[in-house]
């Protein structure tokens, strides 16, 4: 018996297949979850619905985070479709290109908004939305994180303004949401080679600094960061709240 043997949950943030919302979904579906998926925009579709094929989901929901209205309908969906769920993978940032190449100080107040808005009050807003769906069950919320939240990353810049407030909200939501029985936690994953990635100036350096600095001498991979999901998506993780759980090799415990 898998450990989400019987559970159903949302997985928001598949891109393509080298995503990590996709490995999740993929180890989620091995271990016996049924999953619904969502797409943002006709080219996201494209990719997205054939991995959702691929892991059986049924329910495939076109859903950008910053339309009220679609994230309305998803839920509704859901409720009608499944009566609840149990679980839900929040894996949604962006940033304008232009913002994470030259300095944090020449974030524009549109870059800012828009960054602040998709990578973090998105988690508030699917959060709000699916804390009906989980009354009376064990609910979890994951998201997903990055050490840039805590210390200076050039070239991250206002994503990881962004993280450090995704991160706050996630001790928020554990406060708010644990009298419901409804847990909220977040992995923070090392450089992993994702679409996302690709938008960071500089990635291919960080790629080479974590590997020579992180304990493991290595980087991690996307079935690593699916591992520590699933652990705090299961009922094995039922006293875990407001925590961020590092996948990066051990790099976040070095100093020199």
């Amino acid at each position: 018996m898998g450990l989400v043997e019987g559970k159903r949950g949302l997985v928001v943030g598949i891109a393509n297949e080298r995503s990590l919302a996709w490995a999740i979904a993929r180890l989620l579906r091995k271990e016996g979850a049924e999953l619904a998926v969502t797409f943002a925009g006709d080219a996201i579709e494209k990719r997205v619905r054939p991995l959702a094929e691929e892991i059986g989901s049924r329910l495939i929901l076109p859903l950008d985070v910053r339309d009220d209205g679609q994230m309305a309908s998803a839920f509704e969906t859901l409720r009608k479709e499944w009566g609840g769920i149990d679980f839900l993978v929040h894996s949604v940032a962006f940033a304008n290109r232009e913002d994470l190449k030259e300095e944090y100080l020449t974030t524009s107040r549109e870059g800012f908004h828009l960054a602040l808005d998709v990578s973090t009050y998105s988690l508030v807003a699917l959060a709000r939305g699916a804390a009906p769906l989980m009354e009376g069950r064990p609910g979890s919320i994951l998201t997903l994180t990055y050490y840039g939240a805590e210390k200076v990353v050039p070239r991250y810049n206002v994503m990881g303004v962004a993280k450090a407030a995704l991160e706050a909200s996630v001790r928020y939501l554990a406060y708010d949401l644990g009298k419901r029985g409804i847990r909220v936690n977040a992995v923070s994953a090392g450089p992993v080679k994702t679409l996302a990635a690709s938008g960071i100036g500089n990635f291919s350096e960080m790629l080479r600094h974590v590997e020579g600095r992180a304990p493991l001498k290595r980087s991690i991979s996307a079935d690593e960061v699916a591992g520590a999901a699933l652990y705090l998506l299961s009922d094995l993780s039922s006293g875990v709240t407001g925590e961020v759980l590092y996948v990066d090799a051990g790099y976040h415990v070095m100093g020199m």
